[in-house]
């Protein structure tokens, strides 16, 4: 299993890696090569929840999720070929038309195969939290890559994953060499306050790899004196709700009667186990970059 893991983890950060560096040698033009990673992202998401769903009598039209989900995603590139930068949340008006054209889908879906009265509604709330559960909040990681120019944009989108993953990293290691005290026994055993502790000092130090070593390099500087102050905020607010997002997936999982999303990425589960703390660290993130706490 440790092979396993090791070798899809390698994997995945190489295929992030050349992402980035095809992205940064592109330009302006260089966010489009991530739309095809996060229309697999959201297919592979799609089919997981509704995996998670499948043994409930909440299960949504299959197709509404896979289509709703790809129509959100895609929806963030919409408009992104002029010149215009969005500013604030403006970026997200495409992807909130976008669910709400997938919840009339929802709804239509549910006419399609009505019969009678029971389960029509906890169908459709399925139907709209598997849209904003995986459409709408990844559509907060791809904003991130529309934030200002092309380099600024694309370190929203790194500073992210690495502030997230280095907190994933940093509660594991912690937990496992001094984690005594419980966090939530009964939502992930595994998880102490200690290994918490460890989470938000590591993502405290993503953020300061990601904005004083990495933002240098790519010709970025802070804004403003003292601006380390804000680096390490945005690395414990964005750690600390990664680590909600965690704990949402296992809430999900444990109510569902899942171990895992899914068995086909051993080591990992599936891509929700992997997206968990990205997916609601994303509009933290978002917040942290268009409120200019990080200065960039």
């Amino acid at each position: 299993m440790l092979r396993w893991r090791l070798l899809l983890g390698t994997t995945l950060v190489a295929l992030l890696a050349a992402l980035c560096w095809i992205d940064h040698t592109v330009g302006p033009r260089g966010a489009w090569v991530w739309w095809p990673l996060a229309a697999a992202a959201a297919w592979l998401a799609s089919g997981e929840m509704l995996w998670l769903l499948a043994d409930s009598d909440s299960k949504p039209v299959p197709w509404v999720v896979y289509a709703g989900n790809q129509l959100i995603v895609a929806a963030n590139w919409a408009g992104q070929s002029n010149a215009a930068v969005p500013s604030g949340l403006d970026g997200l008006a495409w992807p909130a038309a976008a669910l709400a054209i997938g919840v009339v889908l929802a709804f239509l879906g549910e006419m399609r195969r009505y019969r009678g009265p029971g389960g029509v509604t906890r169908r459709l709330a399925s139907a709209v939290f598997s849209l904003v559960y995986v459409g709408l909040l990844l559509s907060f990681v791809v904003q991130l890559r529309f934030l200002g120019t092309s380099a600024r944009g694309l370190l929203a989108l790194v500073s992210l994953v690495i502030v997230v993953k280095m907190c994933d990293t940093g509660a594991y290691t912690v937990g496992r060499l001094i984690g005594r005290h419980k966090l939530a026994p009964k939502l992930s055993p595994g998880k102490t306050i200690e290994g918490v502790a460890g989470g938000l000092a590591f993502g405290c130090l993503g953020a300061w790899l990601a904005f004083g070593l990495l933002a240098p390099a790519m010709g970025l500087s802070a804004s403003r004196p003292g601006q380390v102050w804000g680096w390490l905020l945005f690395g414990l607010i964005v750690g600390a709700v990664g680590i909600v997002g965690d704990l949402a997936e296992s809430l999900l999982k444990r109510d569902l009667g899942r171990k895992d999303s899914s068995a086909w990425m051993p080591g990992f589960g599936g891509v929700l186990d992997v997206l968990d703390s990205i997916l609601l660290g994303a509009p933290a993130a978002y917040l942290c970059w268009t409120s200019g706490l990080v200065g960039l």
